[in-house]
């Protein structure tokens, strides 16, 4: 009598099973046209209170007609990886925009905000090394934390005393260490007590990263977030930031010194391995365009001058 085969896939359906059972299993909602206020969900018309389209750009006039002309004058993508031909005009003004609105010397961009942080963090650190993270950190910066391969040490949600054990503890580790932090953290919305863990950072020698996707848009003058809303330029190695939120398109960006970005040009793997991201519009295409979502960063200056660039890291 033949044997009878395993099925090596039935784990799934035991896992869904389980997920059903719990009451997690869930079933995606289809929209039906635009990410508005008032939008249609599975053919019903709801109020949307779920939506990252904080400031409603992703149906903006100036910047529906940006997206087209830079399809017409570009095409519907970068056909390349962007160290070998895929890095286009737009993508470097872009960059330049990014940069001068953080107030930083440099900017790259990625395909998403999950692998900017995940690409970054892998790159940046290796089995060596020490990372110093907040419990509720996002998924793209645990992943991140366990592709590098460095020791993890997780310091309670916001609680700084608890960050300066895990320091004090670890004062002499041999290697590089990374502090990293949620600007606003995307569950529950608080604020990170960035001022407090920068002094941790400068004081135990730790390289200060912070994710700062759900405030940017939201947070600090013109949007700039946590770093600027808290006064803390000059103090973070590395922000983190994206445009799939509040500036209602696709893709995320890391900015730094421009050392940490041609950095991270030889050694993020998601900036080597996969094509350049599609730009779905084209960064201040006419002088005084009013497509141009970011201030410039004459308008980021204080009575004391202008904010000081990221100081350099890595």
């Amino acid at each position: 009598m033949a044997s009878t085969i395993p099925n090596p896939l039935s784990f799934w359906q035991e896992q869904l099973a389980d997920l059903e059972a719990k009451g997690l299993h869930f079933r995606l909602r289809v929209l039906g046209g635009e990410q508005k206020p008032i939008a249609h969900f599975d053919g019903k018309e709801v109020i949307n209170l779920s939506s990252n389209n904080y400031l409603g750009l992703t149906t903006h006039k100036a910047l529906r007609r940006a997206a087209i002309e830079a399809i017409r004058t570009h095409g519907v993508g970068a056909g390349a990886v962007r160290t070998i031909a895929g890095t286009m005009d737009l993508h470097m003004a872009l960059e330049e925009q990014i940069a001068r609105f953080k107030a930083t010397e440099a900017c790259v961009v990625f395909q998403s905000g999950f692998t900017a942080n995940a690409g970054t963090v892998a790159a940046i650190l290796g089995k060596d090394d020490l990372i110093l993270s907040d419990e509720l950190n996002h998924a793209s910066i645990i992943d991140g934390c366990r592709l590098s391969r460095a020791t993890i040490k997780v310091f309670k949600h916001k609680d700084v005393a608890d960050c300066d054990r895990l320091c004090k503890e670890t004062e002499n580790w041999p290697g590089r260490k990374l502090l990293i932090t949620d600007g606003v953290f995307s569950m529950d919305g608080d604020i990170a007590p960035l001022p407090e863990l920068c002094s941790l950072a400068e004081k135990f020698n730790c390289i200060m990263m912070v994710d700062d996707a759900h405030s940017s848009g939201v947070l600090g003058r013109g949007g700039r977030g946590t770093v600027d809303h808290l006064g803390c330029h000059g103090r973070v190695h590395i922000q983190v930031g994206t445009l799939s939120k509040a500036i209602g398109a696709m893709g995320g960006y890391v900015c730094g010194s421009r050392e940490l970005i041609d950095f991270l040009y030889h050694r993020a793997r998601p900036f080597l391995f996969s094509t350049g991201i599609r730009l779905p519009w084209r960064p201040r295409a006419r002088p005084r365009s009013r497509c141009s979502i970011l201030p410039t960063a004459k308008s980021c200056s204080r009575s004391s001058g202008q904010i000081p660039n990221s100081s350099n890291a890595v």
